[in-house]
């Protein structure tokens, strides 16, 4: 095809359809010369125009299409006919094989040189262009351009290997230079499509016939099989040796840890192994360090919330609990308050079980109990070392909790975690495991609890009809307004990969100490404890704050009732 042109610079074509004013392009003007980006990026990052805006703008005065490619099903085959490679470098995508042309998607149309390139890699085929979001072209490489080809490829190799040699040698094997290239690969293959994915942990589950792989993403598993069962046992040995575990013991669990860099990211990951019937099983959390840590601000705290809490934390002692059970986000949170606080003028300690993010200042102490590094063991010499802060991985034990609080009612501000489905059955919980009501009264101070819910899909959402016994459930929440509002869910798209849900929020509900709830808890009422904070005026429950998410928009019905069923309220 011919390369599309302008018939003016952008800008001047800007300012003549009073899309943006001779102003604000000057300003981007001067922005653009001191960081070197196209105008049209630095107009969107000025707030001058969206990029939909831009691209929709564009798309008209080319005279091409502007598509949103999220209602078009890709074919990962007919996306390969560009290489990965030059796909993300020229932010193209194929969308359609048309037999003698191609219907080609670019973030930016009016890139000639690219165009040129483009034309000269897909001859004789002719490109048919169109203009598309770069956000969509980018989610779209992630779920098109999967390593599952690759990963099956390796596996095959693999097997091969290792059946013309024994299994007797494979430890041998696999400890020789360059003896483990195939595993090695293989590894890296499903690391890589696991950062691709925004995968939070990755299962690799022997079976008798076949090997099972998971990944779980948005808080759910996503599966793939593969047929060559036999090398499940050189893949757990080559990650044994890159965790530094024992690779001569099979049939106990162990722990480790290790770092890779993948695609540019910094990833931490955190293993775990467990005999099972036909071999042993992994279990590895991936944490991205090059992410960066979240502000309170960026946890998805309502603002006025955000607000009580850092009033909370800000408290020069006492007790804040955050609580959930496991993978609801607590770390993500404490660590949040954490940054927040760290400030020449305090000395912070943090005992955890492991240490999940390294911070600079603050002294972070790992716990370990082979050699009776246990958690009270360290908060009592924490206690010693003057802090003004202190951070408990998790109140495992009535001896922790009790030095816990011990500490926040003698001049420190105690930050941990607990596993409970509320904040209201969290300080009858330390109650429960042993302390004593008046120590927990004391020095409690606030409580926050939460879940995370899987967030509809940008690009394809829907209304959703809720079902009459949905609909039963919702009222209890909100009222006879649940019956008027209009609920969304995703359809499924390219995007998401047809699940209708991209990425995870959180939801939280905060319960501040009253005198009222103190002196319950003082006196180990816990009718009158709950009592007081269900009537809390601030107070919004877990469930409540979810309702109001899928009112929004933000979730689905189906999310609200699957936190519900987990808080056990219905």
């Amino acid at each position: 095809m011919a390369a599309p042109k302008l018939k003016m610079r952008l800008g001047d074509l800007l300012v003549h359809e009073h899309i943006i004013t001779n102003e604000q392009l000057l300003q981007a003007l001067t922005s653009q010369k001191q960081t070197g980006r196209k105008l049209g990026d630095t107009l969107i990052e000025l707030n001058h125009l969206s990029e939909r805006q831009l691209l929709q703008f564009l798309a008209q005065q080319l005279d091409v299409p502007f598509l949103d490619i999220s209602q078009h099903k890709i074919s990962p085959n007919v996306a390969s006919l560009l290489p990965e490679v030059h796909a993300r470098r020229l932010r193209a995508l194929i969308i359609e094989d048309r037999s003698d042309s191609v219907l080609l998607g670019m973030s930016d149309p009016a890139d000639l040189s690219g165009l040129d390139q483009l034309e000269r890699m897909l001859a004789p085929k002719r490109i048919e262009l169109a203009v598309v979001l770069e956000s969509q072209i980018f989610d779209a490489f992630d779920s098109l351009y999967r390593r599952t080809a690759e990963i099956e490829s390796f596996a095959s190799q693999l097997e091969e290997e290792y059946e013309e040699s024994s299994s007797f040698n494979l430890e041998s094997t696999l400890l020789d230079e360059g003896g483990d290239a195939t595993v090695g690969k293989l590894l890296q293959s499903v690391f890589e499509d696991a950062v691709q994915m925004r995968a939070s942990d990755i299962h690799i589950e022997p079976e008798e016939h076949q090997l099972r792989i998971r990944q779980r993403i948005d808080g759910v598993l996503q599966e793939k099989i593969l047929k060559e069962n036999k090398i499940a046992s050189a893949m757990v040995l080559r990650l044994k040796l890159m965790a530094g575990l024992d690779i001569s013991e099979k049939r106990i669990p162990q722990d480790g840890r290790f770092n890779l860099d993948i695609s540019g990211h910094n990833i931490d990951v955190r293993m775990s192994t467990m005999p099972v019937q036909f071999g042993e099983s992994v279990v590895m959390r991936l944490l991205d360090q090059s992410a960066g840590l979240l502000s309170l601000d960026q946890t998805g705290m309502p603002a006025d919330m955000v607000k009580r809490v850092r009033q909370q934390i800000h408290r020069p002692h006492g007790m804040v609990l955050v609580t959930g059970p496991t993978g609801s986000g607590k770390t993500t949170t404490l660590y949040a308050a954490l940054s927040e606080l760290n400030e020449a003028s305090k000395k912070i300690i943090t005992v955890e079980d492991p240490v999940e993010y390294r911070l600079p200042r603050i002294n972070q102490v790992q716990v370990n109990t082979k050699i009776d590094l246990t958690f009270s063991r360290i908060l009592r010499t924490a206690l010693r070392q003057d802090p003004d802060i202190m951070m408990v991985g998790e109140m495992r034990d009535q001896e922790t909790v009790e030095i816990g609080l011990r500490g926040a009612i003698t001049g420190h501000l105690v930050l941990s975690t607990l596993h409970t489905n509320d904040a209201i059955t969290s300080a009858l919980r330390l109650i429960d495991m042993g302390a004593a009501g008046f120590l927990v009264g004391s020095a409690l101070r606030a409580v926050v609890a939460q879940r995370l819910v899987r967030r509809i899909c940008e690009f394809c959402p829907i209304e959703y009809p809720a079902e009459e016994q949905e609909l039963f459930w919702l009222t209890s929440l909100g009222g006879e307004q649940a019956r008027s509002v209009k609920f969304m869910h995703g359809k499924g798209c390219q995007s998401c990969q047809y699940t209708g849900y991209k990425g995870r929020v959180g939801v939280f509900e905060l319960l501040e100490m009253t005198e009222a709830m103190m002196m319950a808890l003082k006196r180990n009422d816990s009718e009158a404890f709950s009592k007081s904070a269900k009537e809390s005026p601030n107070f919004i429950p877990l469930a409540k704050a979810a309702f109001d998410y899928a009112v929004q928009g933000v979730t689905t019905v189906e999310e609200v009732l699957r936190l519900v069923e987990t808080i056990d309220i219905i």
